[in-house]
């Protein structure tokens, strides 16, 4: 009997992630996260900790340098970075800006967006809300983005609202 509820547990475990799919990666892969100056990541994470500590924001430190809010947690499953998801969301610079933003529902392969949505989105269950802070290595970095709407070495804000795995 143990050992049906153990198959059991890890069958349900394990198939919220996969989906049907041959793998289930969580973590982001050494040589995306190495290509980041590490000097520049340092200098980051200070500008964004001091951001959240005048703004008293909260949030959960992830050991590479991502800070997070949740603000609803889901229920549903968790993504691989293999997966689909659909969210909305807003981007934003530290000066309040928006750069993107998505009202309407959207859908994106996982592991073709940024770094720092890759680090912490397969932390979080379909249904979650949660407040991304991006140092700029995990972003865009020094070539900065949308069409120049994000500076060179910008730190990004992102709230997000993970919808589904798809």
């Amino acid at each position: 009997m143990k050992k049906i509820s153990f198959i059991i547990l890890v069958g349900i475990s394990v198939s919220g992630c996969l989906d049907d799919q041959d793998e289930c990666t969580k973590a982001v892969p050494e040589s995306e996260l190495s290509v980041v100056d590490q000097t520049r990541l340092a200098s980051d994470i200070i500008t964004i900790d001091s951001y959240l500590a005048a703004n008293s924001i909260i949030a959960t430190e992830e050991p590479n340098g991502v800070r997070y809010v949740i603000t609803k947690q889901g229920d549903g499953t968790t993504p691989c970075l293999e997966s689909t998801i659909s969210v909305t969301y807003t981007g934003k610079l530290y000066s309040g800006t928006v750069f993107d933003s998505s009202a309407t529902p959207v859908s994106f392969p996982l592991e073709r967006l940024i770094v720092g949505w890759k680090l912490v989105l397969p932390l979080l269950q379909a249904g979650t809300k949660v407040t991304l802070y991006i140092p700029s290595g995990y972003g865009y970095g020094p070539q900065g983005g949308a069409n120049g709407a994000i500076p060179s070495n910008a730190n990004l804000i992102f709230d997000i609202e993970l919808l589904a795995v798809l």
